[in-house]
Order: C-alpha cells, then structure tokens, then sequence
C-alpha cells in the first residue's frame, strides 16, 4: 500500500491511495512556493486580507462536502467534522478581519527624541507546514491563516490518512484566488520532508504531531538555523477543587475527555479530584463515560491498538479499568482508569482516545503537584466556586493554557501552545501571527 492512502475507520475499506511525491516534484515544489512570495508578499494587506477571506467564506459555505471527506479519511461524525470545518472558516476570517492591526507599524518612542524609529512586522518567505490526522482543516487553518495574510507563502504536507482533504484544501484555496505557489500540497515522505527542512528557500517550519515527528523536525532544523514551532502532545489535568452542581462538573469532565473521541492534544485527560468530592465525582463520572457505546470509531487500527495496548500495559502495571466491552476493529469503547500509581508508565503518558484517568488529591495544594507531576504542558482545566483560587492555581500550573470553569472554550483570538514536552511556540491570536514575522526595525534621523 502506497504510504498516502484513505482508508475508512468504519469498515477497514481503503477507498483510494495517493503516490508520493517525486524528488522532482518535491524540488519543483520548493521553488514555486519560494518564487510566489515575491508577488504575495508584494501585495498589500487589504489585498491578501480579501483573498484570506475569502478562504474563510469557501469554508463554510462548503462545510458539509468538506466534513463528508475526513468522515471518510479519520472517521470523525459528521456533526463534528462540519463543527471543524465552519471553525477552520471563522479562523481565517479572524485573520482576514483584523490583518490591518495585526499587522500596523508600532513606532518606538526614541530616549533621545532625535528622529523617528518604528517596527514594520513583515513576511519571512516560504514556510513549511507538517499536519496532523485529528483535525485535518483546522490544523491548517492555524498555520496557513495568519501566515497567507502576513505574506509567507506556505508548502503543506499533510499526515498520510488525510490526503483527500489536504487535495481539497489546496483546491479551495486556488478558488478563493490565491496565486500559483502561495499555498502547495505536497504528499512528501520522511526523508523529504527533512531535504525540504534543508532547503535554504525555506525560511521556517511549524509541525502539529507527535512527540518523536517533534524531535526529529527540530533536530533538523536546527542543524540548518530554521524557526520551528512544534506543537506536540498533552496530558491535560482536570483539577476539581469545588462545585456548585457536580453534575455540571461531571459533564464538562466527559465532554472535555470525549471530544473527537478523545484525539486531541489539550483533552482533559487526568481527572484530578480533591478528596472529599472524589467518591461521589468517580461514581457519576464513569457512570456517564460508560453511558453508551462509542458514537465514532478512533482514526485508524494502529491508533486503536496502541491505546489498547497501553490500557493493558497500565492495568497489569495495577491501574483498574472500569469499562463497557472489547475493542471491535476501530471502535472503542470508553474507560476509566483508577489506582494508577507513579511508577505505572500511564503516569506519564499520554493515552489518544476515549479512555480517562482518575486521581485523588488530599487538597489544592496536592491536586496542584499531581497536576504538574508530568512531562507535557499543554493545557490545563480548573474547576472550583472560589475565584480567587482559580487564580492561585492557575498561576502555578506548568502549563501553556488554563481554562476555568469550562471546556471547549477554544476561539480564534485565542493564543494556543504548550511548555515542557508539549512544544514551544503559539498558534492563533496575535502570538500566533508573530511567530514568522520578520519584525523590522527602521530608525531614520529625519
């Protein structure tokens, strides 16, 4: 089977491989994304703004026959596939409506007051982008966005099961009028992916993926002297101190580990609850995770086995699982896991699917060291009656995000990364367009 290949989660069927790309095309690739920033960049921001809007527009009005292609590559539901596809549309509408100030001089008040001096934040040149299968639009959306309205061009190579949307995004984006070679879909391998991080045209790389694909691309572009944002994996703590109505708590607990059938690197994962809600929060919360079968399959057989595997490896390690069934091809069903000591290896990884992890806390300060008691440091979620407690915790996560009272609380202006083995770098918000701007400095004594 060629390595580019979309293969139904569902049914096992693979509906229709892709070849990989030449070495020719690969470098024919490079050089059309290299040569189309001179126009793009030379157009004005209203300009690239109008075309970037436009993206955002084709989205939505598309979302259902874009949704109906990664129900098909990653086997997300529908609901949930067209929800990804209209949120890809209001990103590049986020960028689109705000590239003016985002992207305005910030003059520099002189000591000295002699003369003038200002930063004009300008485009870098070519930028490689390397995506993963979980949300296969909006992944692209946070890196393409602000970088096709800054003025980089963008070279995409997207993750090997998600080669038809990768194929329609590129589509759309010519519809919308981006010019021939501002945006190129690339279905490259391994090894080229590391020629085209050496390509002295490429002037930055950005990798959403795993923690190996991190560290790799890193070692990589460093040796070549390239920016690299990675955003990498999580293992979001779910930190209950207190409730109003432990049954909303409960819900968003499910919701914040089931989204997406749990695929997400900033689900809540750890549920981290302070001793004396925890009986009466595991009781409701794995009656509700274990509610009714899995609404959706995981993204592929490999995915399945290997949380299968770790699920295995943790309970003959002493975790317990609280569970509905049996793994039937790529469907999963949810669990909870309880009694996972530090010396379990679960303790420190990251489970990718609808399966949960359940800790004790004597009190915050306990919830609060068990929280930051891991190797990733992504997002974080804090649930309690006493703001100012919700403050005092946040402020000492070791973490890149801290949601309070809530999930799901993604938005477009919202900057998002991680710390530790999560990345480093921001996606969205007005960090996100900063990470390739080349922040000019012009200093004139007239």
């Amino acid at each position: 089977m060629q390595q580019y290949a979309v293969v139904d989660p569902r049914t096992g069927e693979q509906v229709r491989t892709y070849p990989t790309a030449t070495d020719a095309e690969v470098r024919a690739a490079i050089s059309a994304c290299d040569a189309a920033h001179t126009e793009w960049s030379a157009r004005t921001v209203a300009e690239r703004a109008a075309v970037v809007r436009r993206i955002g527009d084709l989205h939505v009005e598309r979302a259902e026959e874009l949704g109906r292609i990664i129900v098909r590559e990653m086997g997300k539901s529908l609901a949930d596939a067209t929800g990804e596809v209209e949120f890809s549309g209001a990103i590049y509408a986020y960028y689109a409506d705000n590239a003016a100030a985002l992207l305005a001089d910030r003059p520099i008040t002189l000591l000295d007051g002699e003369g003038s001096a200002l930063i004009r934040p300008s485009s870098v040149g070519a930028l490689l982008g390397i995506m993963p299968w979980n949300y296969p639009y909006y992944q692209v959306a946070r890196f393409a966005g602000p970088n096709l309205v800054l003025g980089n061009t963008v070279l995409l190579k997207h993750a090997p099961q998600c080669p038809e949307s990768a194929a329609a995004i590129a589509e759309l984006f010519t519809e919308a009028g981006l010019p021939a070679g501002a945006y190129v879909n690339i279905y490259a391998t391994n090894e080229q992916v590391a020629e085209i991080i050496a390509a002295p045209e490429i002037r930055g790389v950005s990798l959403t993926g795993s923690e190996r694909a991190g560290a790799a691309v890193a070692e990589v572009a460093g040796r070549n002297l390239k920016k690299v944002v990675l955003e990498l994996g999580g293992s979001d703590p779910f930190i209950v101190l207190s409730s109003a109505d432990l049954d909303d708590t409960v819900a968003a607990a499910v919701a914040g580990r089931i989204d997406n059938m749990g695929q997400a690197c900033n689900a809540a994962k750890r549920m981290i609850v302070v001793d004396e809600l925890y009986d009466a929060f595991l009781e409701r919360y794995t009656a509700a995770m274990l509610a009714g079968p899995p609404q959706a399959p995981l993204s592929s057989a490999p995915a399945a086995a290997n949380l299968a595997s770790q699920v295995d490896r943790a309970i003959a390690q002493g975790a317990s699982l609280a569970s509905t069934g049996e793994r039937d091809g790529c469907f999963f069903p949810p669990g909870v896991l309880t009694n996972v000591a530090p010396e379990n290896e679960i303790y420190r990884e990251e489970l990718f699917g609808p399966v949960a992890q359940v800790y004790r806390a004597a009190d915050e300060e306990d919830a609060i060291r068990i929280a930051n008691d891991t190797p990733y440091g992504l997002g974080s979620y804090v649930f309690t009656t006493d703001q100012d407690q919700a403050m005092r915790v946040a402020d000492r996560l070791d973490t890149g995000m801290v949601y309070i009272n809530g999930v799901g609380l993604d938005a477009p202006e919202l900057p998002f990364g991680g710390t530790k083995r999560s990345g480093f770098g921001r996606e969205l918000g007005v960090l996100g367009i900063a990470e390739f701007t080349n922040y000019k400095l012009i200093r004139s004594l007239t």
